[in-house]
């Protein structure tokens, strides 16, 4: 169902910067995207995510370096460096009063590359077939998110961006959203990503940029990052806390366990030492309340890289400053 990318990269972008009067939104970014992958734009709110991706669909130029989508530039080839691209930037907007299929027809129309003919074959894809003729007004957020990746494949195209395309979901619609784009990836679309959520990038990029403030805080291989990641941190109560913290000081050097600020202890560890740091717990009698995961390792590390707090990367969107 979609077209065949050009040879080289999907996206080239080298040095690029974006400034706004003294704040740098975007400082000497450069990120590769291959033809047929999946790569994720990772960081937290106001990280330059959506600036980094709106330079990239022409509505804002930048001050500085380069971006070439199949090898072609704004300054050489105008609107038609977006000929095989389709996506959206934040959220997809639609006519309420109208039907899904009557605003598909009309994009299809004001487009002249969609085809009307393809709008069953999209509906389909997307999990909407049987929804089309209610109108958008009565759609759920994920509805209209997926109607907007219905109305970005109407034209075929080599490369899908997607801007947050699981931010405001409730799990269920996170769940359909992860579902699709892993779909349309088997399918062997090219599909660029921006995401605050480590789960979803791990589970359905190969490559990965971390911005943060502007920059890149790790390029690479979801396996590489994987292989940064520290050892967990596990929320422990237990029925005695000075007994368990003994054991763990005297008994067990590779384990760290300190006080946690809303009670109770954390212990970090490879999971080898920290099960047989529980295992000597409980031959001491020592009563085990609880025992889990404060985070996955790769949250941990997304937090290191980009110095955020858990709370950062949920924050609604009318509270960013940059994007």
């Amino acid at each position: 169902m979609t077209k065949t990318a050009a040879v080289g990269a999907a996206v080239d972008v080298v040095g690029v910067t974006k400034m706004y009067g003294p704040l740098v939104a975007v400082d000497d970014v450069s990120v590769r995207v291959a033809p047929g992958e999946v790569y994720g734009i990772l960081g937290p709110n106001g990280a330059g995510k959506t600036t980094l991706l709106r330079m990239l669909f022409g509505l804002i130029r930048p001050d500085g370096g380069e971006i070439r989508v199949f090898g072609r530039t704004w300054d050489e080839a105008g609107v038609h460096t977006l000929d095989d691209v389709a996506g959206f930037i934040e959220s997809p907007k639609f006519y309420p009063y109208l039907t899904g299929r009557q605003n598909l027809e009309g994009l299809a129309l004001l487009d002249g590359s969609g085809l009307p003919e393809r709008i069953d074959e999209v509906l389909e894809v997307v999990d909407l077939t049987g929804r089309d003729g209610d109108k958008v007004g009565g759609y759920s957020y994920g509805m209209r998110q997926r109607l907007g990746v219905a109305a970005s494949l109407l034209r075929s195209p080599g490369l899908l961006v997607l801007d947050e395309p699981a931010n405001g979901l409730d799990p269920a619609g996170i769940r359909d959203m992860r579902a699709l784009v892993k779909r349309l990836a088997a399918s062997g679309l090219t599909v660029l990503l921006s995401s605050h959520h480590m789960d979803e990038v791990e589970e359905i990029c190969d490559n990965v940029t971390i911005m943060n403030r502007g920059t890149v805080a790790f390029h690479g291989t979801i396996d590489d990052l994987r292989a940064m990641a520290p050892d967990p941190g596990h929320v422990l109560r237990t029925g005695d806390d000075t007994q368990a913290m003994s054991i763990g000081r005297t008994r067990h050097p590779a384990v760290g366990v300190e006080h946690a600020p809303e009670g109770g202890l954390v212990a970090t560890g490879s999971e080898r030492d920290l099960a047989a740091y529980v295992a000597d717990l409980v031959r001491a009698e020592v009563p085990l309340l609880a025992f889990t995961p404060t985070r996955t390792p790769l949250d941990a590390l997304f937090f290191m890289l980009t110095d955020a707090r858990p709370d950062d990367v949920h924050l609604p969107r009318e509270k960013q400053v940059v994007r």
